[in-house]
């Protein structure tokens, strides 16, 4: 990443895709490495949890199935019972399990790109040694960032919850004028809640690269990305639906795909592996670089020294850097 403060500012959309693919070219070897080593497991991780959950939730619906058509009362309804039970149980403690895994793997995954990219923006040396030593500091930060977005992510779905089963309410029988409501209320409703993943993005990023984290960083996320939502939303919807399609082709080729054989669902099931593990490592990737535009576009001068100075402190080697160091002022272009 050999662009000046200046330049960072004018990239776009195309811009930002390209110059995430020219630090993977160029710094193949350490993203390869984390990618085997964080990257591809956080992928497996969610793909086998689409599959184990498919049939899991369909030994459920069989045995609920034929629980509906056996008489209350006998011995096969109360062994019956007793399975969809444990069934339940099974499938959400498997829920449970695999959503701590998965955040884990994903923050960590965060933290190991994001402090990468920055070392490479620094001319900082970087190896995976250092990467995976720095990893665990970065990600309790992360953490209470990721807490934070998780509560006001809860917070946006009740308060729509409210608003529309109110609104449902008072308008009675869905008619046409209800029809339209409920369609513009899902259009804002997914607006929104983009937008707040965007902010999300960034803060992530901030957690890493500066003192900033929780609500402090989703609020100086959320003021970095005035004036660039255009490229910002762009770069994030256009990884987004790379994502689902990669998961949409699963579902359909390996999930439901039992008339093609094991051979050729397995054969799928790695594609589809190799081509999450790709996005998500250029969806990291991506997301950095944006947030190196966002400041750049606010006049906030990114100093490569200071920066090598923070992310050093990760190591040890200095003594990390105040907010008001890190954050760095302004300069007028």
């Amino acid at each position: 990443m050999d662009k000046e403060q200046e330049e960072i500012q004018f990239l776009g959309f195309f811009g930002i895709l390209k110059e995430s693919c020219n630090i993977v070219s160029s710094w193949t070897k350490i993203f390869t490495q984390i990618t085997l080593s964080l990257i591809i497991p956080l992928s497996f991780i969610y793909l086998a949890h689409i599959q184990i959950s498919e049939v899991l939730f369909a030994n459920i619906m069989h045995d609920e199935f034929v629980l509906h058509r056996t008489p209350e009362g006998t011995r096969s309804y109360n062994k019956i019972s007793n399975i969809l039970s444990s069934e339940w149980t099974t499938f959400l403690l498997f829920k449970v399990g695999y959503f701590v895994f998965f955040i884990i793997l994903a923050l960590l995954s965060t933290s190991a790109v994001v402090y990468t990219v920055a070392c490479i923006y620094t001319a900082k040396e970087i190896t995976l040694r250092k990467v995976m030593s720095v990893v665990p500091k970065v990600w309790k930060r992360l953490m209470v960032t990721f807490m934070w977005n998780f509560i006001i992510v809860f917070g946006y779905n009740i308060v729509s919850l409210i608003v529309l089963f109110l609104v449902v309410f008072l308008l009675g029988p869905i008619r046409i004028v209800g029809v339209v409501f409920i369609t513009l209320f899902a259009i804002i409703y997914l607006i929104g809640l983009f937008y707040i993943t965007i902010v999300w993005h960034l803060a992530s990023v901030m957690s890493v690269l500066e003192e900033r984290y929780g609500l402090n960083a989703m609020a100086k996320s959320q003021a970095l990305i005035k004036g660039n939502m255009g490229i910002s939303g762009a770069v994030f919807f256009v990884l987004g639906l790379c994502f689902f399609g990669i998961q949409l082709m699963f579902n359909f080729l390996v999930v439901l795909g039992g008339e093609d054989g094991n051979g050729s669902r397995i054969g799928y099931g790695i594609l589809c592996l190799i081509l999450l593990s790709i996005n998500m490592l250029f969806g990291l990737i991506a997301q950095t670089i944006v947030y190196f535009v966002c400041k750049s576009y606010h006049h906030e001068n990114i100093d490569k020294s200071s920066l090598a100075d923070h992310l050093g402190g990760y190591l040890g080697e200095y003594v990390p850097l105040k907010t008001k160091d890190v954050q760095l002022e302004q300069f007028e272009v």
